[in-house]
């Protein structure tokens, strides 16, 4: 009899930290730059990425220290995901805590680090870096709020 995956029988918290840091798919969408309309409330996306992002990897580039560098990057853990609203609707974090499970696309499924990017779903190749704006509310110039979207063939 095969046993099912530590995602499908363990809920956020019960997770390792090992587990919990390979459930990330490496899509780079949570390192986006964000607005809040002051008038709505509703989070909005950029094509601009945070300093620290490696484009071409979608990974953070000093993930251990990424606090000190960047004071509001936001720390995903168990006990915040369900309150971040503007989490991306494919992000494995969300999908798992709603009970959807992981896409077909997921390293974890696919057993392929690039099989996320080949589904469309992270930003490589669609973003700039904040260092390249010379304000960084020059930012507004890149919504995106296509980015909102459910992302992939799931």
């Amino acid at each position: 009899m095969a046993t099912r995956p530590y995602w499908e029988t363990k809920s956020l918290r019960q997770m390792t930290a090992a587990e919990w840091e390979s459930l990330c798919d490496g899509c780079g969408l949570c390192c986006l730059v964000r607005f809040e309309d002051e008038d709505t409330g509703e989070i909005i996306p950029t094509r601009v990425h945070c300093r620290l992002l490696d484009a071409k990897t979608c990974s953070c580039s000093n993930y251990a220290g990424r606090k000190k560098h960047v004071p509001d990057c936001i720390k995903l853990t168990p006990y915040n995901v369900e309150t971040l609203e503007w989490m991306p609707l494919s992000c494995a974090y969300r999908r798992i805590n709603e009970g959807r499970g992981l896409a077909d696309w997921h390293p974890l499924i696919s057993g392929d680090p690039e099989s996320v990017h080949r589904a469309g779903v992270s930003v490589r190749g669609q973003t700039i870096s904040e260092n390249a704006l010379a304000r960084p509310e020059d930012a507004t110039g890149y919504l995106a709020y296509d980015l909102m979207e459910e992302r992939g063939d799931d």
